[in-house]
Order: structure tokens, then sequence, then C-alpha cells
């Protein structure tokens, strides 16, 4: 199996069989999962901390029940009232945790570029959960495990990325890796939301949903970031409902079969109409969830795999 990173930081730079690799793993999971007797031991013995400089419900427990299942040690560091509250610099907390010898550290932070320098200063291996508007990677890989599952392939496919491209770091990791397996991308929303030089990324952008949702495979819709905006970037929450939300009138101009994505939580109304979120014929909003668990076991595993062998570069 191919994939000698020491740290899981970002989609760049994995190579489309090192993508692959993850999610032929991940595969393994989702089986097990569905099991009764759903643990392993391949993470027996190791110590894995959870940090979250940011409140994520969903992604730490995902992360934490992937950790637990595998046979890991698991704790979670409740950073919002820690002492980066006193005044304690990253640098500082790398030391901290340097002084109890963790094996995997799964970081998110509201700043770009952060856990990328914490993994720098520490001994063990680093799983990004999402670090500002850079990356999100095991996002993007548990989308490419639902999209997998779901059409059969993760290649030459059209997918529309739709709703707050320009504060979303699950938008910036889904065109890497989609982009990385040959397929044809879309991105649709208001020119507000939609970040300078986003054409070089070689993807096709649209202000009109209903002319980018024509004839597309998967329609991945995104959560509006309102935490991340300091000024009026739509007009109001109905308006934008009406232009971008999606609904089924325009989910009919996409092809019959075309699934419906969601990375969760939902503003129901406002992105995405709540019947459509729940239809069980279109949606694999579900299926994310339970693809994430699986994907972050892989993760965990092929890190852990190369801390014992030293083969990590």
């Amino acid at each position: 199996m191919t994939f000698a990173h020491r740290h899981l930081l970002g989609i760049e730079p994995l190579q489309p069989q090192e993508i692959t690799t993850i999610l032929d793993l991940a595969e393994t999971y989702v089986a097990l999962n569905r099991q009764s007797d759903k643990h392993a031991d391949v993470l027996a013995g190791l110590t894995q901390i959870n940090m979250f400089f940011e409140n994520s419900t969903r992604t730490q427990a995902s992360f934490e029940l992937a950790g637990k299942r595998l046979g890991a040690d698991v704790m979670n560091m409740a950073m919002q009232a820690s002492s980066i509250k006193k005044g304690e610099t990253l640098i500082d907390t790398a030391m901290t945790l340097n002084a109890m010898h963790p094996d995997l550290l799964v970081v998110r932070h509201p700043h770009s570029g952060a856990v990328d320098l914490l993994a720098q200063k520490v001994n063990c291996a680093v799983l990004n959960a999402g670090d500002g508007r850079h990356e999100h990677p095991t996002q993007a890989l548990l989308d490419a495990l639902t999209i997998r599952r779901a059409k059969g392939r993760l290649h030459r496919l059209n997918i529309a990325i739709c709703g707050d491209i320009a504060h979303s770091r699950v938008a910036r990791s889904n065109i890497l890796l989609l982009g990385k397996m040959e397929n044809r991308i879309r991105l649709i929303g208001p020119p507000t939301l939609m970040p300078s030089g986003i054409a070089e990324f070689g993807v096709e952008v649209f202000d009109d949903m209903r002319a980018g949702l024509k004839d597309v495979d998967v329609v991945m819709m995104l959560r509006l970031q309102k935490e991340r905006m300091d000024g009026g970037f739509i007009p109001s929450e109905r308006e934008y409902y009406h232009r971008y939300g999606l609904d089924a009138e325009k989910l009919a101009l996409a092809k019959p079969d075309a699934i419906v994505m969601h990375p969760g939580p939902m503003n129901r109304g406002v992105e995405i109409d709540g019947t459509l979120a729940d239809d069980i014929n279109r949606s694999v909003i579900q299926d994310q969830v339970e693809m994430g668990v699986a994907v972050r076991m892989a993760a965990m595993e092929l890190l852990a795999r190369n801390l014992a062998t030293g083969a990590a570069v």
C-alpha cells in the first residue's frame, strides 16, 4: 500500500495512488463498523490526543470514535478553556505535548497554517481536522469515498460545489482531491462568496445555479460560514435560498441519478431544502457521516504504520 507520509496535513501533497490507498483501506473499516464487534487492535498501546481550538462536535466525535475502535488510548483536550486562553503560545503547547509522548495528534485550529506549525514541533503524527480557510483533508477523503461508493468510480465525473466557496476549507480540499482524480469541477455561488483567482485551480465558475447544475453527477452543498463573515456577503438568507439554495426544481437540472451531499451541519431552508436533505433516493448526507469514521480509521492506521517503521517523509 502506497502512503509514505508522517502527517496528514492536507490533500495537496498526496498523489492519486495515495488517495486510493486511504479509500481502499477505509472500505475495510466500513465493513468492520457495520459488525456487532467493531473493534480492531491496530492502535493498541498508542495514545491519541484530540486538540480542538475550534468547536466541532461532529468531527471531534468521529475522530474519537475512530481512535477507540482501533484500540488507541484517546484523550480530548479542552482547548477552548486551556492555557491558550492564558497566553500560552502554540510552541509552548507543542513542548508540553512532547513531554506527554503522544503518538497521534488530531488538531483543529481557526488559523490557516497553525496545524502545520504544530506538526513541525511535535514528535508524533499529526492529522489536520481543519485549519482556518486552508484545508480539511479527512472531509475531502470521506466525500471521495461517499462518491466512489454511490457512483461506482471517482474519476471523470461532473461535480458541482455550491455555496460559500470563499470561506470553505472543505471546498479547497475537495477541489484539490477531485481535481487529482480527473473530475470536472464546477463552483457555483454569488461573486461575493467566490475567492479571487479561483479559476487558476482549473475549475468552472458559475453565479447562476441553474446553469451550473446542468447535467452534473454530484451536487455538493456548502454551509454558509457565518462565523467567518465580517460583512454583508449576502443580502438576506431568504434571497440566498431563492438563488443558491438547493431544492427539487434546481436539482431537476442535474442528471436523474445525481447525488446530493453536504458536509454538515446544515442550515435547512437556507442552503438546502429539508425534504431534499432527507431524501434517501438522492441524499448521501448520512453516508458521509458513516464514511467519516472509516476514513479517519484508515488515515490513523497508515500514519501509525509509518511511525512504527520510520518510513514516513
